[in-house]
């Protein structure tokens, strides 16, 4: 089956995370993706271990295996005029081009979104930035770390003033950087659709810290609506009770509680009907309001039984609940292995590299791109067709190309 991406050719300029999350997911829909780096070092990522994966005397970082499935790597130094204006050749025949460098890095090469939009019309141009192509922090360099703090994350994730352990504490993956990925693949295949229709292109500005604005979502209009700022709750939920985990004798457990009739339900389980008709526990809002209370009860009677106990008589009863697994558990889950959540890709120079594959499904058909991630300057040969044999090894022994 073709994929809904085939022809459409991405010059990844990119590196670490965000940028590279938004081409891999455009590899994985079909896209060709060329990822340029740097000759001897590639992205900052490749070195980020350990842990290491190594083949045939290839070492690479595990970070970098993560965001980089399906593209092909070729090295060229465009910090020379020759190395620029090789890139500015393969831009002329791109579709899009992806970029993460500081507000006007680009331009004294020539790449900047004016320059290889003025040679190509149709290119959609996509930067991505820490803080935008304006504003009083647009200089600025953007690390997810420090744009979870900034951006009000932080201020709602970790264990509550007061507590053993209290203070604020970062998502356990970088969470501004991927949700920019994503948004900025969204914003891609709109304009490409958009294309259609004008034949122009696009200049696309998509920042980290306007990304983790936006995806404050409900805890964001919380705080507009009520004029007070939302609480580190722990595991909590800031407006749903009971939603959050509980220690069975054996593990812990978490119970989602989404309605009325749900916590109804999970009466009668814990053995405590008269909590449906309680006016402090029978609506939402009234478990909300009555959290401290409520919370400690279901706590100690889900403490008397293990977690398998529980678990099955929850799902009997229609309450969501699950386990708290290790990431080895989840990839070991016999859903995620049903829905060959685990795959390997191979062919290239660093063999065989197991992943997490495309959680996209078309028409029944898995997503995954079927390049692995390439070793740095694998795909060399693209330079070489582009500039002929004699070129190719005259810039090559420059150190302009690898």
């Amino acid at each position: 089956m073709s994929k809904p991406l085939a022809g459409v050719r991405v010059l990844d300029l990119s590196r670490v995370l965000a940028g590279p999350w938004a081409t891999q997911l455009l590899a994985d829909l079909g896209a060709e993706v060329i990822k340029v780096e740097r000759p001897g070092e590639g992205d900052d990522t490749r070195h980020w271990g350990p842990p290491w994966h190594e083949h045939d005397g290839e070492k690479v970082a595990a970070y970098f295996l993560a965001a980089n499935r399906g593209k092909q790597s070729v090295a060229i130094n465009f910090g020379t005029e020759e190395g620029a204006a090789l890139v500015r050749k393969m831009a002329a025949d791109a579709d899009v081009v992806v970029e993460n460098f500081k507000v006007g890095g680009l331009k004294k090469f020539g790449l900047d979104a004016d320059s290889l939009r003025a040679a190509n019309p149709r290119l959609v141009y996509a930067s991505i930035t820490g803080f935008g192509q304006d504003g009083p922090y647009s200089a600025r360099a953007g690390y997810d770390y420090i744009i979870q703090g900034m951006g009000g994350l932080m201020s709602l994730t970790g264990v509550p003033d007061g507590e053993p352990g209290g203070g604020p504490m970062k998502v356990g993956v970088a969470v501004a950087d991927l949700f920019t990925g994503m948004y900025t693949a969204n914003a891609i295949l709109a304009a490409l659709y958009r294309r259609e229709q004008t034949g122009e292109g696009a200049t696309l500005d998509v920042a980290l810290f306007d990304t983790q604005l936006a995806m404050l979502a409900n805890q964001a209009s919380n705080a507009l609506v009520s004029g007070v700022d939302p609480k580190r709750l722990g595991a909590g939920h800031p407006n749903i009770v009971p939603y959050q985990p509980f220690q069975a004798s054996d593990q812990a457990i978490i119970i989602a509680v989404g309605n009325d009739r749900q916590f109804a339900r999970l009466a009668e389980i814990l053995g405590r009907t008269e909590w449906a008709a309680d006016p402090d526990f029978a609506t939402n809002a009234a478990r909300v309001a009555s959290r401290d209370r409520l919370v400690p009860m279901i706590a100690e009677i889900i403490g008397s039984r293990s977690a398998a106990q529980w678990l099955d008589q929850l799902e009997r009863a229609g309450i969501p609940a699950g386990p708290i697994n290790t990431i080895s558990q989840a990839l070991a889950d016999p859903q995620a292995i049903y829905r060959g959540a685990r795959i390997q890709a191979g062919g290239g120079d660093l063999g065989e590299v197991p992943m997490v594959g495309c959680p996209i499904r078309i028409d029944g058909e898995r997503s995954d791109a079927p390049l692995p991630p390439p070793a740095l300057g694998e795909h060399g040969r693209l330079l070489r067709e582009m500039l002929g044999d004699d070129e190719y090894r005259r810039l090559k022994a420059a150190g302009i190309v690898a």
